[in-house]
């Protein structure tokens, strides 16, 4: 399979507000691909329609030859959502293991994800008492846990210390080299670099589908963010026109 995901002509309205006005683009398969645009430009709302808990409007959205949300990808896609979505009143590894068993794996399997996401030292604790970095690292250990063939990560970076940002990235980098798929979504451009492609979004519109190496020879700058900028300055002169 090339890609793992493919998105076509999708249109999604939140209220009155068009939020994608017909957004196609695809997305490789054991890739890191980043989906990176400012807060507002439509990236949680696609990455909700690709996990398939998105209503939308027309299009087609079809993940691991699925159409998105169909039951049978239920345990081939990990979704971590910007809001930490685990149990306060549960500790760490009880969080873990908890998930490991609805995917019929063991204990073992839910202290290495722990591991992998740097909170073995916070086992113990109970979510409540964790900072929000802490509680984005656990949500990110039980999806991490069921071994998705899809790992779908909305901003996992917020709130997190430089060193522990690097680390995740580099984990990131190994379960794609492990044949993982991963869409990480960031407004941080400078992590943009640390992705195989890139989606840039500005207001549901996709600005960029390319490499970072193709996009620095394109933009003429080895700067991403400058780099993002100059797309977005050049569509508003297209506009303009």
């Amino acid at each position: 399979m090339d890609d793992a995901v493919t998105v076509t002509d999708l249109v999604v309205d939140r209220g009155p507000r068009r939020v994608l006005p017909g957004l196609t683009c695809a997305v490789p398969a054991g890739r890191v691909t980043g989906l990176l645009g400012p807060s507002g430009s439509g990236k949680s709302t696609l990455l909700r329609a690709v996990v398939g808990v998105q209503q939308v409007r027309s299009g087609r959205v079809t993940v691991l030859g699925e159409p998105a949300g169909s039951p049978a990808l239920r345990s081939r896609v990990g979704y971590v959502t910007q809001a930490p979505s685990v149990y306060e009143d549960l500790t760490v590894r009880e969080n873990a293991r908890y998930f490991a068993a609805l995917f019929g794996r063991g204990s073992a399997a839910a202290d290495a994800a722990l591991a992998d996401v740097g909170l073995r030292d916070a086992a113990g604790q109970l979510v409540r008492n964790l900072s929000g970095g802490q509680r984005g690292r656990v949500s990110l250990a039980c999806a991490l846990v069921g071994e998705p063939e899809l790992l779908v990560l909305d901003e996992p970076t917020v709130g997190l210390d430089p060193v522990l940002r690097v680390e995740l990235w580099d984990r990131f980098a190994a379960l794609a080299a492990g044949g993982t798929t991963l869409v990480v979504s960031s407004h941080v451009m400078d992590e943009a670099g640390r992705c195989d492609r890139l989606l840039l979004l500005r207001e549901g519109e996709l600005l960029s589908d390319s490499t970072p190496a193709q996009l620095r020879a394109e933009s003429g700058t080895d700067d991403l963010e400058e780099a993002f900028l100059r797309l977005v300055r050049a569509r508003q002169q297209e506009v303009a026109a």
